[in-house]
C-alpha cells in the first residue's frame, strides 16, 4: 500500500491510502472492508497476561469487525523487545502498525521515520510518544498518564481521609519517565498534601511475573510499618495484592491498596478487602480503537483516532457493577 499527503493534511501528518486499497463502492463497507490492509498490533505484555489479554481482546474484536489482515504481537513488557519487534514489522513491509508507546520518543523516533518513509501507517496505545506523533503523525488511544496518576491520588485522599504526615509506598517504573509519569503523578500529589512517600522501583518486567514483587513490598512495609496506603503500577501487579498483604502480616482492610485497571483477580481482592480503589483506563478500547483507526485511515483516508480512555474510578462501593465484565476479560 502506498500513501500520499495532500494540502493542509500534511500539517497534521495525515496519511491517505491510494488505489492500492480498493475504494468503497457504496456507503455499506461490508463485513471485511479492511481485508486488504496487513497490520501488526502490539498488545504489550505476555499472551497470557491480564492487561495485555484485555488489550488483545479489544484488538481481536476489531479485527473480526473490520476483516483486517492483522497479527497480534506480544512483548512481555520488555521495551527492548518491543523495539526489535517493531524493526521486524517495518522490515516485513506491513501496511499499518498499532504500537505500544512504552519505549519512548528516543527509541521510537528513528523507526517511525523508517515507517513513514515506507508509507506504513502507525498509531499508538497505552503510552503516548508525543514527540514521535508530532513529527510523524499517528493517533493515541490510552489514558493521559500524568493526569490519571494525580487524579487517583486525589481520589484516595478524598475517599480515605489521608492526612499530612501519613505514609505511602508508591511503586514507580523509574527507568522510563514516559511510562513512570502516572505513578509519579500520584507521588507528587501525596507529597503536595504533606504526606511522606517511599518510592519503590517498579521494573516493567515484574508484570510478567507479579509474584516477584511480593518480597519487595514485604521489605518496604517492614522498613515502613506506619504505611497506610500502597500505590501499584498496574493490574498485573495489583493482582497479587492479597499475597502482598498476607506476606507482610496484614489482614483484610488493614492496609489500603490502590492502583490502575481491573481484572478478575482485582475484583476478588475488592471482595476480600485487599484492594480499595482503582483507576480504570479501559484497555479493551486500547485494543479496539487503534485497529479501527488504522483501518479507517487506510481505507477511507480519515484522520487518526485520539481517545483518552481514563474512564473514572472503581472502588469498594461500585466494583460489583463492572465485576461481570472484568471476570470476562473485557474490563
Amino acid at each position: 500500500m502506498k500513501l500520499i499527503k495532500y494540502g493542509l493534511a500534511a500539517l497534521f501528518s495525515l496519511q491517505l491510502a491510494t488505489t492500492a486499497v480498493a475504494a468503497p463502492t457504496g456507503q455499506d463497507l461490508g463485513a471485511n472492508w479492511c481485508s486488504d490492509v496487513k497490520m501488526h498490533f502490539y498488545a504489550g505484555g505476555p499472551e497470557a497476561g491480564g492487561f495485555a489479554g484485555i488489550v488483545a481482546a479489544g484488538a481481536m474484536n476489531a479485527i473480526r469487525d473490520t476483516g483486517a489482515d492483522a497479527e497480534i504481537i506480544y512483548s512481555e513488557w520488555d521495551f527492548e523487545k518491543m523495539v526489535r519487534q517493531l524493526r521486524e514489522s517495518i522490515g516485513l513491509g506491513v501496511d499499518a502498525i498499532g504500537m505500544m508507546g512504552h519505549p519512548g520518543d528516543d527509541a521510537l523516533m528513528p523507526l517511525a521515520k523508517q515507517a513513514a518513509g515506507k508509507g506504513i501507517l502507525m498509531t499508538y496505545q497505552n503510552v503516548d510518544p508525543a514527540g514521535v506523533r508530532a513529527r510523524f503523525g499517528g493517533g493515541y488511544v490510552g489514558a493521559n498518564l500524568a493526569t490519571q496518576g494525580k487524579a487517583l491520588a486525589r481520589e484516595a485522599i478524598r475517599q480515605f481521609g489521608l492526612k499530612a504526615g501519613d505514609h505511602a509506598i508508591v511503586m514507580v517504573p523509574i527507568g522510563d519517565y514516559a511510562r513512570a509519569q502516572r505513578e509519579d503523578g500520584a507521588r507528587i500529589v501525596f507529597e503536595e498534601h504533606g504526606m511522606t512517600v517511599t518510592v519503590v522501583d517498579g521494573n516493567p518486567a515484574y508484570a510478567s511475573d507479579p509474584n516477584t514483587v511480593i518480597p519487595i513490598f514485604t521489605a518496604a512495609l517492614s522498613a515502613n510499618p506506619e504505611t497506610k496506603i500502597i500505590v501499584h503500577p498496574g493490574s498485573d501487579i495489583m493482582n497479587v495484592a492479597e499475597g502482598i498483604a498476607k506476606a507482610a502480616g496484614y489482614g483484610p482492610n488493614e492496609i489500603l491498596q490502590i492502583g490502575f485497571d481491573t481484572s478478575p483477580q482485582i475484583m476478588t481482592a475488592f471482595e476480600k478487602g485487599y484492594v480499595h480503589l482503582t483507576s480504570d483506563q479501559q484497555p479493551f478500547l486500547q485494543g479496539y480503537l487503534p485497529v479501527l483507526s488504522l483501518c479507517q485511515t487506510a481505507v477511507l483516508g480519515t484522520g487518526a483516532i485520539n481517545q483518552d480512555t481514563g474512564a473514572g474510578f472503581v472502588d469498594t462501593n461500585n466494583y460489583k457493577a463492572v465485576k461481570a465484565l472484568a471476570d470476562a476479560g473485557l474490563r
